[in-house]
């Protein structure tokens, strides 16, 4: 039976419980011989990372109680465990330490404890073949000022003192030993750079059979003014990616700035390396390289064999995310538009997938579920912008008649990141209740190659800002959404848009600001190492871009909020610091704008307690049914907004 209730205001089983009820969302994977291994995010068990392995009787988690798969290097992590032989290697969050996992033996630590807690981080490592010795990259918090990023060899028992073999960068990251052990690749980057400008790839000679690792004859094989990553060795050939053409594609190293493209697409394969260990592509036992990319929506495979033919299928998948390649297949996390994350394998020779580790059954209807559609729309400078455009969708209920839907734009973070049309509960979470959503891709995201990334140069603050606001301009002039009740929303960068967005224009009358930058300058000087130049990029560099960098701060412009705003933050977040959430809310109880401010004590960058979830879905409904002036139904925390006396009268467009 279906009801009329204004939107907003229909009944969901997608609960903010349901969200992060027995969730375990898969994050990486590993082919060890014929095992499949692969991590998991659990919010149930305070957002820590375990490590499964995929046995014929069903998977079998592996680390005990206390221990947690996640590194702390560049503070977003990934990289954190590898397999060789059956024999795990992780870093455990709590320590920082690299452990090792033999079968049927707890974890032991293989690196020294530091004086300074948490002072080594480990991450994205690999067993040398034929020796005893791991490569990794690792952080060392130790010294005095910046943090020191290096390659450095750990013996594999612990029973020697990590050796640093390079360093002299102030990153360095996807260290790859050749199947023979005797070179080494890696690639590297200074600042102002983050990975997706400007890096360098770099090989060398090396030698586990003296007293020491070591290396010789380090050579810069490519990088300049192009982005570089994902070095893969087939025999004494390298592989890699680059952007030189514009978009993300793989290529053979043939010698010193001599890259030879493999397979060249217009479409991009892999995207921004925030986290250590992205893999989308590799090479089979046999020599034959497999390449993931997406077209028109869909998962992409190509293949291209060792004389040179290629081709390749698509999937009923939206994308494929930590790629291994094996004997004849490839095990990935699998996203689609009606699933959650998914391990999978593909047979290379058939196209076809087998699940093996499948998404809960969430029990929903697939009815309820609104399905994305790529949109693009006209934006500032003549350029075009795009978007994934979901609406209000629930066969239990309909609007009025000639009621619009409110309207969430949901600005990703970053900047230099994406919205990923595949399957998100969290969306639906507002789509069934009456909410339209835009996902937008603004200049400055990936997936469209670096020329739409390089829009936002010295332009944060102004493409994203117009590239949000003209998407909901767009939906509102073509009659799909209520002009009068848009709202945006965004995380960490997308929090800055949020910010952004309500100080210098009046599109939206609302905001949800989650871990947002509000003041530029500020951020720079207390932020972790990896992006603390990134403003270089986005602004400009110091001090000559001061003024500018205060013109663009929205702390600076409080003056120009009008509308009310809800701001979460986690306590213990190094990226993005309590402070530039505290300075926000200050000022605008100083102005009498209605707001409300939720803070989590053990939270970092990004909330991964399934507690944390839960209160942040359900504050942000009750925000904007108080804003909107509707009544949400099944809220259980409601959040109290401070001068909600001045929310004034609200009513229903």
């Amino acid at each position: 039976m279906t009801t009329t209730l204004p939107f907003g205001t229909w009944p969901s089983p997608i609960t903010p419980e349901s969200i992060v009820a027995d969730a375990a969302t898969p994050t990486a994977t590993w082919i060890d011989g014929d095992v499949v291994w692969w991590s998991e995010a659990r919010p149930s068990e305070g957002g820590r990372i375990q490590i499964v392995r995929n046995d014929p009787d069903g998977p079998v988690d592996l680390l005990p109680e206390g221990f947690n798969a996640r590194t702390r290097v560049h503070e977003y992590g990934g990289g954190a465990w590898w397999v060789d032989d059956g024999v795990v290697f992780f870093a455990n969050w709590s320590d920082q330490r690299l452990y090792r996992v033999d079968p049927g033996t707890p974890p032991r630590p293989i690196t020294p404890e530091p004086r300074i807690a948490n002072g080594w981080r480990y991450a994205d490592g690999r067993r040398v073949p034929g020796s005893e010795w791991i490569v990794c990259v690792r952080e060392d918090h130790t010294g005095e000022g910046e943090a020191t990023n290096e390659i450095v060899m750990v013996h594999v028992d612990g029973s020697a003192s990590p050796t640093v073999i390079a360093g002299g960068w102030d990153f360095v990251s996807s260290p790859r030993p050749s199947p023979d052990g005797a070179r080494l690749g890696w690639i590297a980057w200074d600042h102002p750079n983050l990975p997706w400008n400007d890096t360098e790839l770099w090989v060398a000679d090396l030698d586990t059979n003296g007293p020491e690792p070591s290396v010789a004859g380090a050579a810069r094989l490519a990088g300049s003014g192009e982005s570089l990553m994902q070095p893969v060795w087939r025999g004494d050939e390298l592989f890699v990616i680059s952007d030189r053409s514009n978009w993300w594609n793989v290529y053979r190293v043939d010698g010193v700035d001599d890259l030879v493209p493999v397979a060249p697409m217009q479409r991009e394969v892999g995207g921004p390396a925030w986290v250590f260990d992205l893999a989308d592509y590799g090479v089979t036992p046999r020599g034959e390289l497999a390449i993931c990319s997406t077209v028109d929506g869909s998962a992409a495979i190509t293949c291209m064999d060792t004389d040179g033919s290629v081709r390749t299928w698509t999937l009923d998948r939206s994308g494929l995310a930590s790629v291994r390649v094996g004997d004849g297949t490839i095990v990935a996390v699998a996203t689609s538009g009606y699933t959650e994350p998914e391990v999978v394998s593909v047979d290379l020779a058939q196209g076809t997938a087998a699940v093996l580790r499948p998404a809960r059954d969430l029990g929903l209807d697939s009815a309820i579920i609104s399905r994305p559609r790529s949109i693009t729309f006209p934006s500032g400078d003549g350029r075009e912008a795009h978007a994934y455009f979901y609406v209000p969708t629930n066969p239990a209920a309909n609007a009025p008649a000639g009621e619009l839907p409110p309207l969430i734009v949901m600005s990703h973070g970053g900047p230099t990141s994406a919205a990923r049309p595949g399957f998100n509960l969290a969306v639906q979470y507002w789509t069934s209740r009456g909410f339209a959503v835009a996902d937008v891709d603004y200049g400055g995201s990936t997936g469209y190659g670096r020329d739409y990334r390089y829009l936002l140069e010295g332009q944060w603050g102004i493409v994203d800002v117009e590239d949000c606001c003209a998407a909901a301009d767009h939906l509102a002039t073509e009659g799909l959404v209520d002009r009068k009740r848009m709202a945006i929303r965004g995380g960490s960068a997308g929090g800055y848009t949020t910010l952004a967005a309500l100080a210098f224009t009046d599109t939206f009358a609302a905001g949800a600001n989650h871990y947002g930058v509000s003041d530029i300058a500020a951020l720079m000087a207390d932020t972790h190492k990896f992006e603390s130049r990134y403003d270089d990029f986005l602004i400009g560099p110091m001090p000559a871009s001061t003024a500018l960098m205060r013109e663009r701060s929205p702390i600076h412009h409080v003056d120009g909020f009008s509308c009310p705003l809800i701001t979460f933050q986690g306590l213990e977040d190094a990226v993005v610091p309590p402070s530039q959430s505290e300075q926000i809310v200050a000022a605008l109880d100083r102005r009498g704008i209605p707001h409300a401010y939720v803070a989590f004590e053990g939270e970092q960058h990004g909330f991964r307690r399934a507690e944390t979830i839960v209160a942040v879905l359900d504050a942000e409904l009750s925000f904007y049914g108080q804003v909107f002036g509707f009544d949400p139904p099944g809220i259980t925390r409601p959040v109290t907004l401070v001068h909600a006396d001045a929310l004034g009268s609200r009513g229903q467009g």
